[in-house]
């Protein structure tokens, strides 16, 4: 993609998509030649992701005491990313000292009672079971939901024990990726500390005319992805937050048993967050067994549906978009699909990912679609305000000078702005 140029009647319209020049077919070559061999060693590729992720939390952080001057000269990066890994690492280790001890206590109970749990929901079957004999239900309605039950029931009888291998699988494979784990905060290490360097190396590998598109594409990704893992974090905090002061209303008001299990259940939802829809829903099942087992179990559960609703709503009202805004604004319908596409293409992290990855699409689909179409008077110019939602920097730059077009590095401001449209990008000299 080009820069702007000037038409006939002085107005400035953006270039099409030029064609390939050999070195942007290398380019393209190169970029299928590493998604395959990512796809062929995606099982690898795991802890590299939370790699990806650990560098994107600490990053600001490492630039931020990278920016400290002492006696007139900032320190060096490498001496600000080791800064950082002593705080996080304190941090980590007291939290982990605060919560570890109770969270582990309280499941060890949860376990050693899941017995009794499960006892009360075959009770509570059991009285559901009563009151559908006692019902007056039509025929067909009831042949309907017996064949149903039927068909549960002799699923569950033709249980095997060879449908338990791939789970075994997976927690093998889990305990093997954990060694995996242990190079990640030196490979994040290197990345944090050379991330100016290898930014401007990537700048100077991009065909000139296509560094502003390029980079523009990059910081929409960056928005989108960088507001859903900040908006996650902050969300699970307070869900988990709420949902803990709520268990202790619970306890106080209607039952003892839920002080019992409290943190536990409140860690459960503040991780199930980052499911969006359906996080919630499960988070509600081990609370709902709580109840089962308390003295007043009807009164208990009214109390459980009342409190996770109550934190859903508020987190959907109020949460959701002062937190995320519209980085990653998706309809219910396509929040939903992309889970369940996202979970069967790469499992839990697929399901995860699904939703910032989406939007993310969505956002650089936008933007290319319209700089591809600017000749089309039904869309608007790459220079429209609107399009400044979906782009940091303006493609709005001078046309390249004849000759040999010269090599422009971005700083590292430049190179990670983030793109809500609240700057306007001055004309490249």
């Amino acid at each position: 993609m080009s820069s702007l140029n000037v038409t006939h009647n002085g107005t400035r319209n953006p270039k099409r998509l030029a064609p390939p020049t050999p070195r942007v077919a290398l380019l393209i070559f190169a970029t299928i030649v590493i998604g395959v061999v990512l796809y062929l060693g995606r099982s690898a590729l795991t802890p590299f992701v939370v790699g990806a992720l650990l560098i994107y939390i600490l990053d600001p952080a490492v630039k931020l005491v990278a920016r400290l001057n002492i006696r007139g000269r900032r320190l060096p990066r490498g001496l600000a990313v080791l800064i950082v890994y002593i705080l996080t690492f304190f941090i980590v280790v007291e939290g982990l000292a605060l919560l570890l001890g109770p969270l582990v206590g309280q499941i060890l109970a949860y376990v050693r009672d899941l017995p009794q749990l499960l006892a009360a929901l075959e009770g509570a079957a059991a009285q559901l079971r009563e009151m559908y004999g006692t019902m007056d239900l039509p025929v067909g309605v009831r042949n309907f939901i017996d064949n149903f039950l039927a068909d549960v029931g002799q699923g569950a009888g033709d249980f095997e024990i060879g449908s338990l291998l791939p789970i075994v699988r997976a927690l093998v494979g889990t305990a093997a990726g954990f060694f995996g784990f242990i190079i990640i905060p030196i490979w994040a290490f290197y990345i944090l500390r050379d991330r100016v360097g290898l930014a401007a190396q990537f700048n100077a590998a991009i065909p000139p005319a296509w560094r502003t598109d390029v980079w523009a594409v990059v910081t929409i990704i960056e928005r989108v992805v960088g507001r859903w893992i900040r908006a996650q974090l902050l969300l699970g905090v307070i869900v988990g937050v709420a949902t803990y002061l709520g268990l202790l209303a619970l306890g106080w008001f209607v039952d003892p048993r839920f002080l019992q299990f409290a943190v536990l259940l409140a860690v459960i939802a503040g991780v199930l967050e980052l499911l969006p829809i359906i996080g919630p829903i499960i988070s509600m099942i081990p609370t709902l067994l709580v109840a089962l087992t308390t003295a007043d179990p009807f009164v208990a559960i009214i109390g459980v549906l009342v409190l996770y609703i109550t934190v859903q709503q508020l987190e959907n009202a109020v949460l959701v978009p002062k937190i995320q805004g519209e980085a990653v604004e998706l309809h219910p319908s396509v929040v939903i699909f992309s889970l369940i596409i996202g979970g069967a293409i790469a499992g839990l992290p697929g399901a995860i990912f699904s939703i910032p990855v989406t939007a993310a699409a969505r956002n650089v689909y936008r933007y290319l679609f319209r700089r591809l179409s600017e000749e089309d008077p039904a869309v608007p110019s790459a220079d429209a305000p609107d399009m400044r939602r979906f782009t940091e920097r303006d493609v709005d730059v001078a046309p390249e000078p004849e000759g040999e077009p010269t090599e422009i590095i971005p700083t590292d401001e430049e190179a990670t702005a983030v793109s809500d449209g609240s700057h306007e990008a001055a004309p490249r000299p």
